[in-house]
C-alpha cells in the first residue's frame, strides 16, 4: 500500500547506479537512466548497497568503507527521489561479483578463521557479525546530499538480504532458513519502516516437495515457501531466466515453463503465503542462439500480462522488474539483456504500456476506495441523524 492505496510497481534493475554515481563524472548516466525509466513510468529500481573488497569498494575491508562510494549511493537516493522512483536495495551478493559471500569468507580466514566453503558465510559467528555490520552501516547511514538517514528515506522502498541466496552444500534448506530469520530479525531491530524481502529466485526445497516439479531441474538450497513464511518478510519474490535454466529446450519449451512457473508462484503467494509477489528478475538475452528481438518481446508481454492479470483481480502479483536497463553509452555494462529504449523501441512501449495499465489498476482502486469511505460516511451521518432525531421526539 502506498498513501491508503494498492502500490504495483513496473520496474527495472540496474545494479551499476553506485558504482556509476562513485565517479561525479559519470553521474549523468545515472541521471540519464532515472529520466528514461520515468518517462516510460517505471516507478522502481533495484541495485546493490554493496561492493565488498576489490577494484572500486563500498566496503575496503569488514567495517572500513570507501566514502567515495557511499557518496555515490547518496546521490542515487537523491536522485531517485527526484524522479520519483522507488528503490529496492541488495545488501550482498551470493556471487562473487562485487565481493558477494566469497569475499566475507576469505575475510574471516585473514581473522584465522577455520573456514571450509563459500557457504560458512551462512553459519559462521565471525562472517555472520561482519554482515550485520554492514546492515547497520547501509540502514544508519546520513545521505550527504539530504540529511536523511537511509532507515528513514521513504524513497528506499525496500531492504534486500541478499541477491540470489544458495547453499548447496545443505539442500535440506535448514542453513538458509534459520540465516534468514536471524538477519530478518537484526534488519527489522534496526528499521521497522521499511519493508523487507529474502532476494530469492524462488526455487522450491525440500519442504515443499510437491512443488519440487516446477523447478527447473535443480535446488539451491532454499524453499520459495518456508524461507518466505518467516515473519519479518513482508513480501516473497522470484527470479526467472528460462534460457539460462533451460538453455538446452527451445523456445516454445522455455516459454510453458515460463508460464508454470509464474501460475505456481502468484498461486502460492497469494493462497500459501498470504504477501505480495514481485517478479524482481526477469529478462531474454540477445545472446541466446537464434534469438530476435519477437521472442523478447512475446517473453515480456507473457510476464506483464501475468502480473497485470494478477494485479487487476486483486490477486498477490504486485509486478515486476526486468533485468537491466542501461542509458545509452555504456557498452562495457552489456550483458545480452540490457534494454536501452532508444535501441530497443519494441520493447520500451510493451514496458511503457504496463506501466499505464498499473497505474490505471491503482486509480481504480483509489476510486473503489474512496467510494467506500463515502458510503460509510454517509451510514455514519444518517445513523447520527436518525439518533438525534429519535432523542428529539422522545416525550411526544
Amino acid at each position: 500500500m502506498l498513501n491508503g492505496s494498492p502500490y504495483y510497481a513496473n520496474g527495472f534493475n540496474a545494479y551499476w547506479l553506485m558504482y556509476m554515481a562513485s565517479d561525479p563524472s559519470q553521474r549523468s548516466k545515472v541521471s540519464a537512466a532515472f529520466q528514461e525509466a520515468s518517462r516510460h513510468g517505471l516507478s522502481v529500481a533495484r541495485t546493490w548497497a554493496f561492493a565488498d573488497g576489490g577494484y572500486r569498494a563500498l566496503q575496503y575491508s569488514p567495517g572500513s568503507y570507501n566514502e567515495n562510494m557511499f557518496k555515490g549511493m547518496d546521490f542515487v537516493v537523491s536522485e531517485a527521489r527526484r524522479y520519483g522512483i522507488k528503490l529496492i536495495l541488495s545488501l550482498v551478493n551470493n556471487y562473487q561479483n562485487f565481493g558477494g559471500k566469497k569475499q566475507y569468507v576469505e575475510w574471516a580466514r585473514n581473522q584465522g578463521q577455520y573456514l571450509s566453503s563459500e557457504d560458512d558465510f551462512f553459519t559462521n559467528p565471525v562472517v555472520k557479525g561482519y554482515y550485520k555490520n554492514h546492515v547497520k552501516a547501509v540502514l544508519t547511514r546520513h545521505n550527504s546530499m539530504t540529511g536523511v538517514a537511509y532507515k528513514d528515506d521513504p524513497t528506499i522502498m525496500a531492504w534486500e538480504l541478499m541477491n540470489e541466496p544458495r547453499c548447496p552444500s545443505d539442500l535440506s534448506g535448514r542453513t538458509i532458513q534459520a540465516w534468514i530469520m536471524e538477519m530478518a530479525s537484526y534488519v527489522k531491530s534496526i528499521d521497522r519502516k521499511h519493508l523487507l524481502e529474502a532476494g530469492l529466485e524462488g526455487f522450491y526445497g525440500e519442504a515443499s516437495s510437491g512443488e519440487k516439479q516446477y523447478n527447473p531441474g535443480f535446488q539451491v538450497g532454499t524453499d520459495f515457501i518456508a524461507n518466505n513464511q518467516i515473519p519479518g518478510i513482508d513480501f516473497a519474490t522470484v527470479h526467472s531466466y528460462p534460457d539460462q535454466w533451460l538453455s538446452s529446450s527451445n523456445d516454445q519449451a522455455q516459454l510453458s515453463f515460463l508460464n508454470n512457473w509464474l501460475n505456481t508462484h502468484i498461486h502460492d503467494a497469494q493462497n500459501v503465503l498470504r504477501k505480495p509477489l514481485l517478479l524482481t528478475e526477469f529478462g531474454k538475452s540477445w545472446k541466446d542462439p537464434g534469438y530476435n528481438a519477437y521472442q523478447r518481446d512475446f517473453l515480456f508481454n507473457t510476464v506483464f500480462y501475468k502480473i497485470y492479470s494478477s494485479a487487476r483481480g486483486g490477486g498477490a502479483t504486485a509486478g515486476g522488474l526486468f533485468w537491466q536497463l542501461l542509458p545509452e553509452g555504456m557498452d562495457s555494462f552489456r550483458d545480452g539483456y540490457e534494454i536501452i529504449f532508444s535501441e530497443n523501441p519494441s520493447t520500451a512501449n510493451i514496458i511503457a504500456q504496463q506501466s499505464r495499465k498499473l497505474v490505471h489498476i491503482r486509480r481504480m482502486y483509489a476510486k473503489l476506495r474512496n467510494i467506500e469511505k463515502w458510503k460509510r460516511a454517509r451510514s455514519i451521518r444518517r445513523s447520527q441523524w436518525l439518533t438525534k432525531n429519535k432523542k428529539g421526539n422522545t416525550g411526544n
